[in-house]
C-alpha cells in the first residue's frame, strides 16, 4: 500500500487540475513569479537535452 500511495496521489492531481488553474494560480501569485518560474523550467530543460544529446563535449 505506502508504494501505491504516490502513484495514486498523483492519478488523483493530474486528473483534478488542468493547465488553466496552473496559470490562474500564477497570476495570483505575480506575473514576475510566472515569469521566473517559465525562464527557470525553459532552462532546466535546456540543460537535460544538452546533457542527453551531449552538448558542452570538447
Amino acid at each position: 500500500m505506502k508504494r501505491a500511495f504516490p502513484l495514486v496521489l498523483i492519478a488523483f492531481l493530474c486528473t483534478t487540475l488542468s493547465s488553466c488553474e496552473l496559470v490562474e494560480g500564477i497570476f495570483k501569485a505575480g506575473v514576475w513569479v510566472g515569469v521566473i518560474v517559465v525562464v527557470v523550467v525553459l532552462a532546466l530543460l535546456i540543460w537535460i537535452l544538452s546533457k542527453i544529446f551531449g552538448g558542452g563535449k570538447g
